[in-house]
């Protein structure tokens, strides 16, 4: 039982130091407000795109896509979106943050702490899951993003504009950068093989500066951004946010996992549509269970939605995670699932 809660705690507590850290450097007049406006761009438009691109290229190759459990991931997060859309159209005023909850229902932090959650719950076994579903989940949580933040934000005419819609999800840079990462995937799909079963070139082996440039500007994302997060976070904000943020948390870190880890477990148990596995298991915890990701608040702001009310819910679902996640652990170990 111990070491399952220092697990969690350790999958989530460098999310939490580095939002401290950002706390604490604001507090200390390190930097201002203006600073973290332009990092916050900076993170936006360049630094996660690059991340999401790094990602993506690092899987082997797009053939070894499991469609079942892509399949029942994509269906999940679809049927999440929706029933969320149903709670916020009836249950929350502000149109600014009626998208702010709605992506925190589907969107986790997947692409960040997905890879060392799963490695650290399934072994070997769940990397490969982890990397086959971040080829399909980072995108469609991207594009749902967008069409979250774009849906109740609307024009003069109060209408929904769609074509505006699709303009946004095209020009999203973390859309931009999804798509470049699986365009790449397919151009290497077709580069020929040598004897040893290896591409004759690659990005990585024959162009190790780019590759080496491109993967310190995405080690370089995350930490920023939580960073620039805790600059911006204010315990004042809480009280006047506690019922969004409650609403937002439980539906992040209680409701979703309990949709897709269930839903997984009864149609593995009574039928042959999807085979699990430990591994599987691990990288549905990690797809379902983690806390809101980071660049949600950051494309909140951007988008013209409560960035503030986006932040409370980072930080606020990576500390009740900590707790949520060790209970979905616990009892799956006690299920014999896990």
């Amino acid at each position: 039982m111990v070491e399952i809660f220092l697990f969690a705690l350790n999958a989530i507590a460098p999310i939490l130091l580095l939002i401290l850290l950002g706390y604490f450097l604001k507090s200390i007049k390190l930097y201002d407000d203006s600073f973290l406006k332009t990092a916050n761009s900076l993170v936006f438009r360049i630094l996660l795109p690059t991340l999401l691109f790094y990602n993506i290229y690092g899987i082997d190759s797009l053939t070894a896509l499991d469609f079942s459990s892509v399949g029942f991931a994509v269906l999940i997060v679809m049927i999440l979106f929706f029933l969320a859309l149903a709670t916020v159209v009836f249950f929350v005023k502000d149109p600014a943050q009626k998208g702010v909850i709605l992506q925190s229902a589907f969107r986790s932090n997947f692409a960040i702490i997905g890879m060392p959650m799963a490695e650290a719950l399934g072994g070997k076994s769940a990397l490969a899951t982890v990397a086959i579903l971040s080829a399909v989940s980072i995108p469609l949580f991207n594009i749902l993003a967008v069409i979250s933040l774009s849906l109740f934000i609307k024009e003069e005419d109060s209408t929904i504009n769609w074509l505006n819609i699709i303009k946004k999800i095209i020009k999203n840079p973390l859309i931009i950068g999804c798509g470049a990462g699986i365009l790449a995937l397919l151009i290497r799909s077709l580069i020929p093989v040598n004897n040893e079963g290896t591409h004759i070139f690659t990005i990585a082996q024959d162009l190790p500066f780019l590759y080496e440039a491109i993967g310190n500007l995405a080690k370089i994302a995350s930490p920023l951004a939580l960073i620039v997060l805790g600059g911006q976070f204010s315990f004042k904000s809480v009280n006047k946010l506690l019922s969004m943020v409650i609403l937002g948390t439980l539906w992040r870190i209680v409701i979703a996992p309990f949709i897709g880890i269930t839903s997984a477990l009864i149609i593995a148990s009574y039928t042959d549509l999807l085979s699990l596995n430990g591994g599987d298991i691990s990288a549905f915890i990690a797809l379902f269970g983690s806390p809101a990701a980071v660049s949600s608040a950051i494309m909140a702001g951007e988008m013209g939605n409560d960035e503030e009310l986006a932040g409370q819910l980072v930080v606020w679902t990576s500390i009740g995670s900590i707790f949520t996640i060790f209970l979905q652990v616990v009892l799956l170990k006690t299920m014999g699932v896990l």
